[in-house]
């Protein structure tokens, strides 16, 4: 098999964790602040232009320029933070952000057929270690090889030193791996690695282009709840569920003579 390994982004990727855990838990934080801020889905999907939660913060704070007291900005980037990081966890905690579908199963096949599997992500330790420990579980969790986060590079995505430092960790050429990405954020730092990537959009990233993306499509899919290819760049392609010998498909060399 020419795939040797999946590299996975987590926030909206593997589960829709903006809409149904980081927004919520941002709003939450502003009120435990005293904040009069609410985060709509509208600006919140303008917001995530920003490549993380600080810098998120920070863009509102000083674009909009909302009351907040007498906090230097520093200050409040850092209290927001905090206090959304331990929202985001107690949801994660009482099982309101579930994996997206497809997720678990791809995961389970890829290890079962020897192919690594690395989670590639411009989050913080704060929010992936709560998503590791309740929203995948020691029983798949086991099966990722690798997880590289914020911590680990000096600039996160579109940068794509996220995956080159997932490509030398796990000693993978980009050309026999595939990244799975939800944004065009994501996506440019895939390519920008050199790796082919298939996006698998959500409510907040459905809108954006994605013309360098060998797929696009509305889910991973499962059994019961078929792909719906949403642009396969012109590309006939028929799937019912997005597993490893079809990621395979995408990269595998074709035989010659």
């Amino acid at each position: 098999m020419w795939l040797k390994a999946l590299l996975f982004d987590l926030d909206g990727t593997l589960a829709d964790t903006e809409a149904q855990g980081h927004r919520p838990a941002y709003n939450s934080a502003f009120k435990d602040l005293g904040l009069a801020w609410k985060w709509g889905p509208k600006l919140y999907r303008k917001l995530l232009n920003m490549p993380g939660g600080r810098e998120r913060v920070r863009h509102y704070v000083e674009a909009y320029q909302p009351e907040h007291g007498d906090q230097s900005v520093d200050e409040l980037v850092e209290a927001v933070h905090s206090a959304k990081s331990r929202h985001y966890a107690k949801r994660l905690e009482r099982g309101k952000i579930p994996l997206r579908p497809g997720v678990r199963r791809l995961i389970e096949e890829a290890k079962a057929l020897g192919v690594q599997v690395a989670i590639v992500t411009n989050a913080s330790r704060a929010s992936i270690e709560p998503f590791l420990a309740h929203a995948m579980g020691p029983g798949l969790i086991d099966k990722v090889d690798l997880v590289v986060g914020s911590e680990d590079v000096r600039a996160k995505k579109p940068s794509p030193d996220l995956y080159e430092l997932a490509l030398e960790r796990l000693g993978v050429p980009a050309g026999h791996c595939v990244a799975i990405e939800d944004s065009d954020v994501g996506l440019q730092a895939a390519r920008s690695a050199g790796l082919t990537t298939l996006v698998t959009v959500n409510s907040n990233t459905r809108k954006q282009a994605f013309d360098d993306a060998v797929l696009v499509v509305d889910s991973l899919g499962e059994a019961d709840m078929p792909v719906e290819i949403l642009d396969s760049l012109g590309a006939d392609v028929g799937c019912h569920v997005i597993d490893v010998p079809f990621l395979n498909s995408l990269i595998e060399p074709p035989v010659s003579g």
